[in-house]
């Protein structure tokens, strides 16, 4: 039968058409129910009606139709949410833990709890090695190594697993003052937020993530493409901005990117959205003429609104370890960081670098970067990122 219907193929020859069985033919090869037709693909009558001229007044109404809406140019790879990525719903403290798990690894206390070690010096320096092979950092695994030493000299632990579960908390205790969330301040309107970081750590991506979750919070809100030196950036803006139905203020590239925040948040006052979020161009910390750029950028916005920016949002690229240290040292000199994102976190064993960071700054940490879909900016969780850490039998998630 499927030789009955094969048609040949343009390059068999001007008589292919021919070749076609007729409807007498179908019907007798396939008996059908009364009244019902023959397939689309199969019937001479469907190929006669797409030959057939089309009517004046259907030219007529298909010219007066709007025309298609321009193809939305495509994510950079990093901006795109994988079809297999583990949803941001996955049950909670445990999204956490799949997704820490490299830095889960380089602690090795799972494997150490499993062995059940001497409650003894011993035990002490391996959490310690395996502290600041995490990227915790010597001053903040030397406070708690100390304190556990001492507590252990005091008998207060029974066993290993009453110091590791010790070891839990003054995990969450050095963490938790600096896990404070965001909140958009309705007083400011706009509430500006000025993102600043160095060179890939993800700014930009994180604008468009974080555009996502203050229009489902009910917020309105702009955003500025200040990122001008990076070629591509401004277009990377603006299709975040058309995936999250947010405007986007933009020039050109090489533009100065104060005059760019300086537009948009005239623009954003004037049209009463309620947040302005404004990118400004990835530089290395060593870089003074650049980090200067960002002192100009703040001194514009405040021409408008003295108390702008309201946040001064850093991105930090997890995997840097502890040279996010200085890096947060030279922006704060140079800008005054009021809130950390951490990003990349799920793809590196350095993620002890926020223990580092709470410990020497103090500085809210408003978020964490633990995927790439969208819903993987999470809000900065203490608890949920130490669980994430230690072994499962403590009790974290």
């Amino acid at each position: 039968m499927i030789g009955f219907f094969r048609r040949k193929k343009p390059q068999d020859g001007p008589d292919a058409a021919q070749t076609r069985p007729s409807t007498e033919e179908l019907a007798a090869a396939f008996p059908r129910a009364p009244g019902e037709a023959l397939p689309a693909d199969t019937n001479p009558a469907s190929d006669r009606a797409a030959e057939a001229p089309v009517p004046a007044s259907a030219v007529a109404s298909l010219e007066a139709a709007p025309a298609a809406s321009p193809v939305t140019p495509a994510l950079p790879a990093e901006d795109r949410e994988p079809a297999d990525a583990v949803p941001a719903a996955a049950a909670g403290k445990s999204g956490w833990r799949d997704r820490l798990r490299r830095t889960s690894a380089a602690l090795g206390l799972a494997g150490l709890f499993t062995r059940n070690p001497r409650l003894d010096d011993d035990l002490l320096d391996e959490i310690e090695t395996a502290l600041l092979t995490a990227d915790v950092g010597v001053p903040a695994t030397t406070a708690i190594i100390e304190n556990l030493r001492k507590r252990m000299k005091e008998r207060e632990f029974a066993d290993a697993q009453a110091l590791l579960k010790a070891l839990r908390t003054d995990l969450i205790a050095l963490i938790a003052p600096v896990a404070k969330p965001l909140v958009i301040d309705a007083s400011r309107k706009p509430f500006v937020v000025l993102t600043v970081g160095v060179n890939g750590v993800g700014k930009t991506t994180t604008i468009g993530k974080l555009a996502r979750r203050f229009k489902q919070d009910g917020h309105s809100l702009m955003l500025a493409a200040g990122d001008t030196f990076r070629a591509a950036a401004v277009a990377q803006l603006q299709t975040w901005g058309e995936r999250n139905g947010v405007p986007v203020v933009a020039q050109g590239q090489d533009a100065d990117a104060a005059s760019v925040a300086f537009d948009a948040l005239q623009s954003a006052r004037s049209r009463g959205f309620d947040v302005l979020i404004a990118d400004t161009a990835g530089r290395l910390h060593t870089q003074t003429g650049l980090m200067n750029e960002l002192g100009k950028i703040r001194r514009v916005l405040g021409k408008i609104d003295d108390t702008a920016p309201h946040e001064v949002l850093m991105v930090i690229d997890g995997t840097t370890g502890q040279n996010a240290l200085s890096q947060l040292r030279q922006f704060h000199a140079a800008v005054g960081v009021t809130g950390l994102v951490v990003t990349k976190l799920d793809g590196t064993a350095k993620g002890g670098v926020v223990f580092a960071l709470a410990r020497e700054f103090g500085i809210p940490i408003r978020y964490a970067g633990i995927g790439e879909r969208v819903e993987d900016l999470r809000v900065f969780d203490a608890e949920a990122f130490v669980d994430a850490l230690l072994p499962e039998a403590l009790g974290g998630g």
